[in-house]
């Protein structure tokens, strides 16, 4: 791991004013404001960018603006940096001209067209050394000028230059890695124990064992991964291991001797975005890189790269903080942050979001080809993750269309989450069955340090002319346990497990039967609407509404349920409560309906007892989190608790959880505290959470004296999210 330069020291252009730019095609005049409407006409149409107003209106407007475009010269487009709202090149963007600027010299006359050929002409070694020497916005330029054949074949070719090391070197020719996802819904050590097994008895886990967390605080992920540890030892797997928390508790862990071995961070493509939303800067990761550079447990066995990032066109356009960007420039512009780094894996997980950015199979597609060839083309290892949620038109079938793609375009790794399924995130990403059949049927093996051992235990085994085959331990987890009994108690801690039958390198029927009728109930979930007299019996409740006048609005733009209708902000007063229980279906009106009425009796009580002054519960069909703000301003209260839908998993059950989020009005006077917490000195509001409610997760009975617990410690601390868990740590001391 090489030292950072200082962000300061990274030259700019000079600054330069908004320049139009028009064509004329066929006798008719086509005019662009400036450089962002031009990169975003030139896309295919997303609904991101259909959303936020940057897409063409048609087909003509879309080839001349890609004509245009391709007419511009690289140093054209590197004095053209985009600017943030503010009118200033903001801290992601300043990044990404930290480039090769001796190489720039060479390609800066050519246009964009020019470049593409150059390129399709040439190998591998020359396209890296280009893609050194370029931004984010001509990455992304660059892209909306390729084709798919384009796409694939370029990214192909960036293989070979794109791997990383850390214990197995993921991504040399030849090879397909996984990155093994054991999450589950409550942090159970036993079922990320079987889910691990699973994984690891499949091939898979080569490039990552890791988890999202349900549960974010130093104590929780310190034995999160401390179990990891000792999972990977046990088996005796060369992999490295990961939990998917804030950078923040990571280092608090690897400050407390937790074996932080790859650090993990989401990032994004606007600095707004970054820090608001993210609550991360480019100094803390820095701070981040220079600390597993120095402390890193695995500097002792010869790692080379020890940073993860994850990435996916949408996130920026979500929060509305994209600047006036594209979604895939956007995405580029994260590439360019991420390549100062030298990370051992990316991943982009573009269909994670929802309709809102991609809305059907081909959008999501067409934009993971483009993430990963402008990944590869930044230097990036690229693994990828095509993935869906069950609010959007993708399909399982869209999914595994896409995956074939990306094998043949070059893909690092892909993800393992047991039957696709997140029994966590609620959402469907590819499985280990995938990642064997797509190495089947490419002729891709595991990393070799992984391959090794997995043969050793007859995982997999070589015929007679030296070709990988599934050994006879492949899909058999019991492998690892002492004894049957004890695989019999790890399955009973796995919430939706459909079955361990495989039919070859693919799940029994019995079981994919199983798995997407479920989905299937899941879907139609999601279009329910709340049920007045259902939740007339838990009390005294006023309906609000938010600007999603209806469902499908709802779903096609998040920004509109995280706002109070004119009518609803109207009715509010000043009311001066300690909290504020809110109401609203988000995702999934059944997740309201089969746990509210266990649930809110319970934390009704919990508060009373403690004589929190509460305001009257508001029921708020199509909601988002960010709600939370103007219901908490519009009442002036303390504490805003938002009781929603979450988004529908695979299973029927799952369908069904909820979760709290708990939105803490900050006192003036702890601002400055907050801000140091935070990352940004206008912090206004606190967020702590908590999820996976439901009969399969956290039982809505047991939720409600949680939730009331979870209200009492942010009420007598004055304190919420990391803040909140860095005093009861100080308490507790």
């Amino acid at each position: 791991m090489q030292p950072l330069s200082p962000v300061r020291d990274i030259p700019l252009p000079t600054h330069q004013p908004t320049q139009a730019l028009s064509i004329e095609l066929m006798g008719i005049q086509y005019p662009f404001r400036d450089l962002k409407h031009l990169l975003g006409a030139a896309d295919i149409s997303k609904a991101g960018e259909r959303m936020a107003g940057l897409a063409a209106t048609d087909e003509v407007e879309r080839e001349a603006a890609r004509i245009l475009l391709a007419s511009l010269t690289l140093k054209q487009l590197y004095d053209m940096p985009l600017l943030d709202n503010h009118g200033k090149i903001d801290a992601v963007m300043q990044v990404n001209y930290d480039m090769d600027l001796n190489k720039f010299a060479q390609i800066a006359p050519m246009t964009l067209g020019e470049l593409k050929n150059h390129l399709l002409a040439s190998k591998g070694e020359e396209i890296r050394a280009v893609g050194q020497a370029m931004t984010g916005v001509m990455v992304s330029a660059l892209t909306k000028l390729l084709d798919v054949h384009e796409l694939i074949l370029l990214g192909k070719r960036l293989k070979k230059s794109a791997s990383a090391k850390a214990r197995t070197q993921v991504g040399l020719s030849g090879t397909l890695s996984s990155r093994l996802q054991p999450n589950h819904p409550t942090d159970n050590l036993s079922g990320i124990t079987m889910l691990a097994y699973t994984g690891f008895s499949m091939g898979a886990g080569d490039a990552l064992l890791g988890l999202n967390p349900a549960i974010d605080t130093v104590e929780n992920i310190s034995a999160t991964l401390h179990h990891l540890d000792k999972i990977r030892r046990d088996v005796g797997a060369p992999t490295q291991i990961c939990v998917l928390s804030h950078i923040k508790t990571q280092l608090a862990c690897l400050e407390q001797g937790a074996p932080v071995e790859i650090m993990f961070q989401s990032l994004a493509g606007t600095e707004s975005t970054l820090t608001e939303e993210f609550d991360v800067t480019v100094e803390l990761l820095d701070k981040a890189y220079n600390t597993m550079r120095e402390h890193g447990p695995l500097q002792a066995e010869g790692a080379e790269n020890m940073m993860y990032f994850e990435t996916g066109q949408g996130s920026e356009l979500t929060y509305n903080k994209h600047d006036g960007i594209d979604m895939a420039t956007c995405e580029a512009l994260c590439y360019g942050l991420a390549r100062r780094y030298a990370p051992f894996m990316v991943n982009n997980v573009t269909g994670f979001i929802g309709p809102e950015t991609h809305v059907d199979n081909f959008e999501m597609t067409y934009s993971c080809l483009q993430d990963h060839f402008m990944g590869k083309m930044m230097g990036l290892p690229m693994g990828m993750a095509p993935c869906f949620t069950l609010h959007s038109q993708i399909t399982a079938e869209g999914q595994q269309m896409a995956t074939q793609l990306l094998t043949a375009a070059g893909a690092n790794f892909f993800m393992d989450v047991y039957l696709g399924n997140d029994r966590m995130l609620a959402y469907f990403d590819t499985s280990g069955h995938d990642d064997q059949t797509l190495r089947e049927v490419h002729d891709l093996e595991p990393a070799p340090e992984y391959l090794e051992w997995a043969m050793s235990r007859g995982i997999f085994e070589r015929d007679e002319d030296g070709v990988l085959q599934r050994g006879p331990n492949w899909g058999k987890p019991q492998q690892f346990c002492q004894s049957e009994l004890d695989y019999q108690r790890l399955l009973e801690s796995v919430p939706a497990a459909y079955g361990f039958d495989n039919a070859g390198p693919r799940p029994a029927d019995d079981v994919t039967r199983v798995l997407r009728s479920n989905q299937a109930i899941a879907r139609e979930a999601i279009y329910a609407d709340l049920n007045r007299d259902l939740l007339s019996a838990i009390g005294p409740q006023r309906w609000l509404s938010t600007e999603a006048a209806d469902k499908h609005e709802h779903l096609s733009n998040p920004e509109l349920g995280s706002h109070l209708s004119s009518e609803s902000l109207a009715s509010l007063q000043q009311e001066n409560t300690d909290i504020q229980i809110v109401i609203s279906d988000g995702l999934s009106a059944e997740a309201v309906h089969h746990n509210i009425p266990h649930l809110m009796p319970v934390l009704q009580d919990g508060l009373a007892s403690r004589d929190y002054n509460l305001g009257m519960t508001a029921i708020v069909p199509y909601g988002r989190v960010k709600l939370c703000e103007p219901v908490g301003e519009a009442v002036n209260t303390r504490l805003v608790i938002l009781l929603i839908g979450e988004r529908p998993g695979g299973d029927a059950q799952a369908s069904r959880s909820l979760s709290a989020y708990f939105a803490y009005q900050v006192a003036a006077g702890d601002r400055p505290e907050a801000a140091l917490f935070s990352g940004h000195d206008d912090i206004r509001w606190e967020y702590t959470v908590i999820s996976n409610i439901y009969a399969g997760g956290l039982p809505p009975m047991e939720a409600g004296s949680v939730i009331a617990e979870k209200a009492m410690q942010i009420l007598t601390h004055g304190a919420a999210g990391n803040r909140l868990e860095a005093k009861l740590k100080q308490s507790a001391a």
